[in-house]
C-alpha cells in the first residue's frame, strides 16, 4: 500500500526520493507515531509523519494534503470515539424552498441597524436556536447564524451556501495559489507575452551574428567577432490576488494564470487579499493572521513603472468596498474603496482580471462599483480579455 501512495505522491508532481520513502518506513519501524505493539497506526498520526517525511517545502503542502486525500479516500477513521452530542444540537432545517415573492418579503437591514441589532442578540441569547426569523441560530430567516435564507445578513459559524453576508464569524484557512501548476495550453503565457519589453543589460556574453558578418565583411573577411548583452524582460509587474470565498470556485483558472505570470515575468512580486484590499496585504494565506503587510509600505516600496494587475470575481456586499468596518472579517477603519483608489493612483498602469463570466457582471452591483474605480479596466479571464488588458498595459 505505501508503494502505491509513494507513486500517487509522484505522480501529484511532488518531488519525493527513494531516500526520503525510506525514512519514512524507518519512522513507521522506530514506533514514531505511537508503541511498536499496535498493529495499527492512526491516519492523522501516518498524515503527519508521511507529510514530515516525505515533503521538504512547505510551499507544498496544500498538494500533498490533496494527494493524500485523494488516495485515502473513503478510508474509515476509528482512531477518535465520536463524542455524545444531544441530537437536538446536530438537527438543521434544510433549506426553506421560499416563492420568490416570500424572498422579497424578507426584511434586509442597512448596516448600523443590522449591527446594533446583533449586539443585542449576542447580549440576550443564552442557548442555541434552530429556525426562526429572530435569533442566533441554524436555519429560518433570521439575519444572523448560517443554513438559513436572508437577503443580508451575518454568518456565524457553519456552511453559506446563497453568497449573501455581508459579515462572516469565523475563522477561515485558505490555501496558496499554485505558481507551478502545469498549463493546459500554453495560449495564457502567449497572451501575457505582449506586455514584454525586452532591453539588453549587462556583460557583452552574448554574439550579435549580424554585427559579426558586418564587421568581418568590412575587414575583407577576416573574423571579427562581436558581442552583445543578452536581452532581458524588464516589465514589472505587481500582482494583487482576491482569494478564499466565492474565488474558491476559480482556484484552478488562477492558478494556470499565476503560473504562467511566474514564467514570463522575471521582475514580480504579488500578495494576497480577500474581496476588497484594505490597509494589509499578506503572502501566506495560512499565516495571514500573523504575517502582515501594511498596505502603505507596498505603495511606497514600488515604484510607478511597475504593472499593477488585480486577479478577483469583485463578488462581495457592497458594504465591503463603501463602508468602513465592512470588511467580513475585521473592521477596517478605512473603506475598500479608499484603497482601491490608492492604489489605481500610484500605478497608472493597472487592470483588473475578473474570472467570472462577464455575462453576469450587470447583476452584481459590487462589480460595478470596483469598475468603476478602476477607471473601467476590468476585463474577463478569458484569451481575448486578457489581451486585451495587457494592450492597455503597454500604451
Amino acid at each position: 500500500m505505501l508503494i502505491d501512495f509513494f507513486y500517487a505522491l509522484r505522480s501529484a508532481r511532488l518531488p519525493v526520493s527513494v531516500r526520503e520513502y525510506l525514512t519514512l518506513l524507518e519512522a513507521l519501524d522506530a514506533g514514531v507515531t505511537g508503541p511498536r505493539s499496535h498493529k495499527s497506526v492512526s491516519l492523522d498520526d501516518f498524515y503527519y509523519v508521511s507529510r514530515a517525511a516525505l515533503v521538504k517545502d512547505e510551499r507544498l503542502y496544500d498538494r500533498f494534503d490533496r494527494a493524500f486525500g485523494t488516495f485515502f479516500k473513503g478510508l474509515a477513521r476509528h482512531d477518535e470515539p465520536l463524542q455524545a452530542i444531544p441530537a437536538d444540537w446536530l438537527r438543521q432545517s434544510l433549506l426553506r424552498e421560499l416563492t420568490p415573492e416570500q424572498r422579497a418579503a424578507l426584511e434586509a437591514m442597512d448596516w448600523d441597524t443590522l449591527m446594533q441589532t446583533l449586539r443585542q442578540r449576542l447580549a440576550e441569547q443564552k442557548e442555541r436556536h434552530e429556525g426562526g426569523n429572530k435569533w442566533i441560530g441554524t436555519g429560518g430567516t433570521s439575519p444572523y447564524g448560517n443554513g438559513g435564507v436572508n437577503p443580508r445578513g451575518i454568518r456565524i459559524g457553519g456552511p453559506g451556501g446563497n453568497k449573501s453576508a455581508v459579515k462572516v464569524w469565523e475563522q477561515r484557512a485558505w490555501r496558496d495559489y499554485d505558481d507551478n501548476q502545469e498549463l493546459g495550453t500554453r495560449n495564457l503565457k502567449v497572451a501575457l507575452r505582449r506586455l514584454r519589453k525586452f532591453a539588453r543589460q549587462g556583460a557583452a556574453e552574448e554574439l550579435d551574428l549580424d554585427d559579426t558578418v558586418r564587421a568581418t565583411a568590412a575587414n575583407a573577411g577576416w573574423l571579427d567577432i562581436k558581442m552583445v548583452p543578452e536581452r532581458h524582460n524588464q516589465v514589472k509587474v505587481l500582482l494583487l490576488m482576491d482569494v478564499g470565498g466565492t474565488m474558491d470556485e476559480h482556484v484552478a483558472r488562477v492558478e494556470e494564470l499565476f503560473s504562467a505570470a511566474r514564467a514570463e515575468f522575471k521582475h514580480l512580486d504579488f500578495y494576497y487579499f480577500h474581496n476588497c484590499p484594505y490597509d494589509h496585504l499578506w503572502k501566506n494565506n495560512r499565516r495571514r493572521a500573523t504575517e502582515k503587510f501594511d498596505t502603505w509600505d507596498v505603495l511606497r516600496k514600488y515604484n510607478r513603472d511597475y504593472k499593477l494587475i488585480f486577479i478577483g470575481d469583485a463578488t462581495m456586499s457592497p458594504y465591503e468596498v463603501l463602508q468602513p468596518g465592512g470588511s467580513v472579517e475585521y473592521n477596517n477603519a478605512e473603506a475598500g474603496a479608499e484603497w482601491l483608489r490608492r492604489l489605481v493612483q500610484t500605478f497608472p498602469d493597472h487592470a483588473w482580471i475578473n474570472p467570472e463570466p462577464q455575462g453576469v457582471w450587470q447583476y452584481r452591483q459590487s462589480i460595478a462599483l470596483i469598475q468603476e474605480l478602476v477607471g473601467g479596466r476590468m476585463y474577463p479571464m478569458t484569451l481575448a480579455g486578457l489581451e486585451q488588458a495587457m494592450r492597455v498595459l503597454t500604451r
